[in-house]
């Protein structure tokens, strides 16, 4: 969920609790002061009807609602003591609507020539009941409305606030550091943000100072270190040209070149795998797989004779991806070099493309440790091998997005890249 919607969301639940409470509220104070108007208007009523029962005794013998609004019975001295003015709703038949309306109901006593009577005053409440609907639904309508109206303004200011941020997110998402593309940072008067842009252009500065000279490094390793081993290789191989060389120091000076070769393998394959984890393969554009799986093919198939093995070819559908030519080529050599080297005389190498798959199979005894197969320097007790070529393709085959896995099925290998 984005910062934004997650700010808005909790505002979004205060704001309809808040308001839902003042509502319920401003409902029940308006009913209520409705009910006081009408009670006030009640009492009123029955003050002039007291006021003109003593005027005109004929008044006290009103017992019925039909030609008027009250009715007044007599009672006893007992009930008229303990009894208090009641208000309270009813319903009445209206002659005009030919139905039951709710009324508004007034029951006191009163005294008069020592004589005590019970009134009961009605008012209509049907403009009333009118009122409380209309009041209800303006409330809900007005409560939705305005609910509506401050989210979406508050969502409009928060994202014009927010703007400055989402862009640094933006520009950050398309920076690389490769290519050494400078981010231009959204002008704002908000604090935090300035310090953010602030920080991220220190962080930014440095990553690229430091990614800088670690490319320079690796340069300069690579320089530095094969210029000596390849003099030193020279030098031995002339040395061993030399006639007056024992048989036991052939055999050593033998083993100080392989040595030396591996050592400059070793070096090449580990400022290789630095070079991938750096990203300094910048150069991309889509590859047909297809095509070369078969050029590298090609180039092992001395190789695989020298071995005693077959290379068996199949394709079940094309294959393109995006990634860098050199990366794609290493990637496939070190896997069908893999493949050969581990591979008895006179057995298979299978190598077939299907739809979103490429995989590699050679025949084996045991199954591999799935956990430490492509570490670095696993199999490097061999002379022939440094032990980082499954890492590095391991490593170029997550540098494109890819998974590379090995599983042992029927006493074979199989090396799987799926795209």
């Amino acid at each position: 969920m984005k910062l934004l919607n997650y700010t808005t969301t909790y505002f979004a639940g205060i704001l309809i609790l808040l308001l839902g409470i003042w509502a319920v509220i401003f409902y029940f104070e308006i009913l209520d002061e409705i009910y006081d108007s009408m009670d006030d208007g009640l009492d009123n009523q029955k003050m002039l009807i007291i006021r003109k029962a003593r005027q005109d005794p004929f008044v006290l013998e009103k017992n019925a609602f039909e030609d008027g609004n009250y009715i007044i019975t007599p009672t006893t001295p007992e009930n008229s003591h303990s009894f208090t003015d009641s208000y309270r709703d009813s319903l009445m038949y209206m002659e005009n609507e030919s139905e039951y309306e709710p009324v508004r109901l007034l029951e006191s006593v009163f005294q008069q020539e020592g004589r005590f009577y019970k009134i009961k005053v009605v008012t209509s409440m049907v403009e009333e009941d009118d009122l409380r609907k209309e009041l209800f639904f303006s409330l809900i309508w007005l409560y939705l409305g305005l609910i509506l109206s401050i989210l979406v303004l508050n969502n409009f200011l928060q994202q014009k606030t927010w703007k400055p941020f989402y862009k640094l997110l933006s520009r950050l998402e398309n920076f690389s550091i490769e290519k050494d593309r400078d981010i231009k940072y959204e002008k704002t008067n908000i604090d935090e943000f300035q310090l953010l842009n602030e920080r991220v252009d220190r962080l930014l500065k440095k990553s690229v100072e430091s990614y800088h000279s670690q490319k320079e490094f690796i340069e300069n390793a690579s320089h530095e270190l094969q210029t000596p081993l390849a003099i030193s290789i020279n030098k031995l191989e002339l040395m061993a040209e030399n006639a007056t060389l024992s048989p036991d120091q052939m055999e050593e000076l033998g083993t100080v070149l392989n040595s030396l070769e591996r050592l400059t393998r070793l070096n090449r394959s580990l400022l290789l795998l630095s070079r991938i984890e750096n990203r300094q393969f910048v150069e991309e554009e889509k590859i047909n797989w297809n095509e070369q799986v078969k050029t590298v093919m090609a180039e092992f198939q001395d190789f695989a004779a020298h071995q005693q093995v077959e290379m068996i070819f199949s394709e079940d559908a094309v294959v393109e991806h995006t990634g860098n030519r050199d990366l794609v080529r290493i990637l496939l050599s070190n896997l069908i070099k893999n493949a050969i080297l581990h591979s008895s005389s006179g057995t298979v190498v299978e190598i077939q493309i299907l739809p979103e798959i490429i995989q590699f199979k050679n025949s084996g005894n045991n199954p591999l440790d799935k956990t430490k197969i492509f570490n670095r320097f696993q199999g490097a007790e061999k002379v022939q091998s440094t032990g980082l070529g499954l890492a590095i393709s391991k490593a170029i085959a997550e540098r494109f997005g890819l998974e590379l896995s090995y599983s042992f099925i029927d006493k074979k290998h199989v090396f799987i890249i799926r795209f």
